[in-house]
């Protein structure tokens, strides 16, 4: 009997979507597993007790209740302490604002949001004009959706022009707040070649409008001086999960018709939303690097649409983001340290079906759309975008997990101190843990001497 020698394929927990049992077959009983990388791969069992057993154990597997439970926290890489120190400084951000002109005389790293006070999705280091005071973030702050106010996300030293981010103000119908006006004027007169600036709502305006009445929506003109608005139209996550369901049924189909094939491409409206997030980008590139002037961009909350505008237009005007390093500093800068939901979007853990949203799977789609265009304008190629797609989705690594850089944060710290007995961590000093331990039993040895008396005087 010949032998077939099947190519070995390796699928981490997290990757696997959904399990699904067929009815049995001649060749005996199918399992198929649908994967998050659209891979679909499908084992015939012998037994239906093996069928079923391998069923329930990567259906428990696949859904995680806790974070400690993903591969990246037993993942134990075979590699030098070395190279394990550097991975953690590979991507610096302070680096990369440096290679953009920042900090200077028009902006400037403020301390703010140090202990995530202000914005708890947030990072800590946050650009904002150097005439901007304290109180005026502040109230910035309290005027938009989850705190998160008007702060750079790429700066254009050639002629000084930015692109800000931030969420939705909660303007109603008619509140306004003189602090994020002021913060809007400060950003507009940070860009000295500009006499006004445009504001991007990325959402579709009958969306914005329905905001208005949860006391919500978008700025108003008459409040803002100098400001142009602008509706782009792009979907909310929930349309974005039809649409990409629709498209993977459409992709399911076996030996359809060209015919067919296009008509459900069509009908899942997926190229049409891929088409206004590049036109958003498009938009905001050209008026910075066309008519000079300053952008800023937000949605509902601004760590979905936001992040995907953000970041295409910077890769239409920035080369360095074209580079294999610039799109994994793009990625730590515009989603990671900006708050992209990763855990929600990516269903990581349990109970986030409603949550979960191609948000990350669109914006990897328009770079490869652009790679398409312009292939010589690229270092990197699909394989690449596949390969981090497949790692964002798998929990490989750890740079992909949670909600916002407070929450990794706290789930580095939390896991430190629950395995400290066993291992140092990369980033912990031999030095000071030594002299933490040192102190920590010298006051257990006073603790003990005082107790030791207690106890003799009790039965003296």
């Amino acid at each position: 009997m010949e032998h077939i020698r099947m190519p070995k394929v390796n699928v981490l927990h997290s990757l696997v979507c959904n399990v699904v049992k067929h009815k049995a077959s001649q060749s005996g009983y199918p399992l198929l597993i649908h994967c998050k990388n659209f891979q679909v791969i499908q084992f015939i069992f012998p037994q239906e007790s093996d069928c079923h057993d391998v069923y329930i154990s990567l259906s428990r597997l696949s859904r995680p209740e806790k974070y400690e439970e993903l591969y990246c926290f037993s993942f134990n890489p075979n590699v030098g302490k070395a190279e394990r120190e550097h991975s953690w400084d590979f991507l610096d951000l302070k680096a990369e604002y440096s290679r953009m002109g920042l900090p200077n005389k028009l902006w400037h790293v403020s301390p703010i949001n140090r202990e995530y006070r202000v914005c708890d999705t947030y990072p800590a280091d946050l650009f904002v004009p150097k005439s901007v005071t304290l109180p005026v973030i502040v109230g910035s702050s309290k005027f938009r959706s989850r705190g998160r106010f008007p702060t750079l996300s790429y700066y254009c030293k050639e002629n000084h022009a930015t692109i800000c981010r931030s969420s939705q103000p909660l303007s109603g119908f008619s509140a306004r707040c003189l602090e994020d006006e002021q913060m809007l004027q400060a950003i507009m007169k940070s860009n000295p070649e500009s006499r006004f600036m445009y504001v991007v709502d990325t959402r579709p305006k009958l969306n914005a409008m329905a905001n208005r009445a949860a006391g919500k929506g978008y700025e108003n003109e008459d409040n803002y001086c100098n400001i142009k608005f602008q509706f782009i139209g792009i979907e909310n996550i929930h349309v974005m999960r039809n649409s990409q369901q629709k498209l993977i049924e459409v992709s399911a189909l076996r030996s359809p018709s060209m015919g067919e094939f296009l008509t459900g491409l069509e009908n899942s409206d997926w190229l049409r939303h891929i088409k206004s997030i590049m036109e958003a980008g498009l938009f905001i590139s050209k008026a910075v690097a066309e008519e000079g002037v300053s952008v800023l961009v937000h949605c509902s909350d601004g760590w979905d649409r936001t992040a995907q505008v953000c970041s295409v237009a910077s890769v239409l005007l920035d080369p360095y983001y074209r580079t294999l390093k610039g799109l994994m500093v793009l990625f730590e800068k515009d989603w990671v340290s900006f708050g992209h939901r990763f855990s929600h979007r990516c269903g990581h853990l349990i109970g986030e079906a409603k949550e979960v949203s191609p948000v990350i799977d669109q914006f990897l789609e328009c770079i490869w759309q652009l790679m398409e265009q312009f292939p010589c304008a690229f270092e990197y190629n699909e394989k690449f975008l596949i390969s981090i797609h497949n790692h964002i989705y798998s929990c490989h690594y750890g740079n992909f997990i949670c909600n916002s850089q407070k929450e990794r944060k706290d789930l580095y710290w939390r896991r430190l101190y629950n395995r400290f007995d066993r291992e140092l961590h990369p980033r912990q000093s031999e030095l000071d843990s030594l002299m933490t331990v040192k102190e920590e039993t010298q006051q257990l040895e006073e603790e003990l001497a005082l107790y030791e008396q207690v106890i003799c005087q009790i039965f003296a």
